[in-house]
């Protein structure tokens, strides 16, 4: 998505190289990798973050990542959605960064199953979303 938006550059690491290397061949020109340990020092010019690992979820071991490089305004999103609140984005909004949890994920992810299994299209709403979170 992000490469379909005109993105100039997008940063990954992983804890596997290679994997990160197989995303990047999605265009090598605009997708560069950084070592999973190099991490921290790619955060300096970041507009977004987005942690797409299942570190920090319930049951998995912690995200390890210092902030102290990344600008306040960036966006840092973990797409982990239980906990909801994230040692990540708690350690972002604590700084002030904007941050975005995982839940918007989740549901827009279920929507095309939903719709799938029941033949209906459920429209995200804020009463939708208070009965996921509740």
């Amino acid at each position: 998505g992000l490469l379909e938006e005109g993105t100039p550059e997008i940063v990954v690491t992983n804890r596997t190289r290679d994997r990160a290397e197989d995303l990047a061949q999605m265009d090598p020109n605009r997708v560069i990798v950084v070592d999973w340990d190099k991490k921290e020092k790619a955060l300096k010019n970041a507009n977004l973050l987005v942690n797409s690992t299942s570190l920090g979820m319930e049951g998995q071991g912690p995200l390890e990542i210092s902030l102290e490089e990344l600008p306040t305004s960036t966006l840092v999103n973990d797409i982990v959605y239980y906990p909801l609140m994230t040692d990540l984005l708690k350690t972002a909004q604590d700084r002030g960064n904007p941050i975005v949890t995982g839940i918007g994920m989740l549901v827009h992810q279920a929507r095309p199953s939903f719709k799938n299994w029941f033949g209906i299209d459920p429209d995200i709403t804020p009463d939708l979303m208070q009965k996921v979170l509740g």
